[in-house]
């Protein structure tokens, strides 16, 4: 196996229920913008699963950009374009991209990022997604400034000891800084293990 080649055990387990609510929500064709794409399991799945759609990883990580690009070379996957170095935390990266997307994709990353990376993901999405295209989140959130659940409560304990920028965000707060940028909230679906599939669609 390729050293470069990452394997995130998390990233296998939510892969199918994720590959689901996509499937059901995305369009066949269009041009789509994944986000964090860490180890790069799930845009070569994504991209399996929706072959006539092309996808464009991306990671402000060295490591992670060289992981995906393993998983692109081993799964052969023609739909998949090289990883791009997009950090959302930098003012104007949506400059530096090819746009628009039909959609947008991004997987656990808003709970392991400051809020700065919230604010980022969401300016960048109103100007790169076509009118009507869809941001899709998945992870952990607060609703109604309460957890859900008892384990996401200490997972949320665990980030800010990790780092105090960290922890599991406030959907509604997720919601008004994408209503601040063009996006409404479209749908909210309920996850294996506590989680959230969060679906903001582009006015226009």
């Amino acid at each position: 196996m390729d050293d470069s080649k990452q394997y995130s055990p998390s990233a296998a387990r939510n892969l199918e229920p994720v590959i689901l609510v996509v499937l059901e929500a995305f369009p066949r064709r269009g041009r789509v913008l994944e986000i964090a794409s860490g180890s790069g399991q799930h845009v070569v799945a994504l991209a399996e699963a929706l072959p006539d759609v092309a996808w464009q990883p991306s990671d402000p990580d060295a490591a992670a950009r060289g992981s995906i690009a393993a998983w692109i070379a081993d799964t052969g996957r023609l739909n998949v374009e090289p990883p791009l170095a997009i950090d959302v935390t930098v003012e104007d990266w949506e400059a530096a991209v090819a746009v628009p997307f039909d959609g947008i994709v991004c997987i656990n990353m808003l709970h392991i990022s400051p809020w700065a990376a919230c604010r980022g993901l969401m300016r960048g999405a109103g100007a790169t997604l076509t009118p009507g295209g869809l941001l899709y989140l998945y992870g952990a959130y607060r609703r109604g400034g309460g957890h859900t659940a008892a384990s996401n409560a200490q997972f949320d304990a665990s980030l800010r000891l990790r780092n105090p920028q960290w922890g599991v965000r406030n959907l509604e707060d997720v919601e008004a800084e994408a209503r601040s940028n063009g996006l409404d909230l479209a749908q909210v679906i309920e996850m294996p293990n506590n989680n959230l599939s969060v679906f903001f669609r582009r006015r226009g």
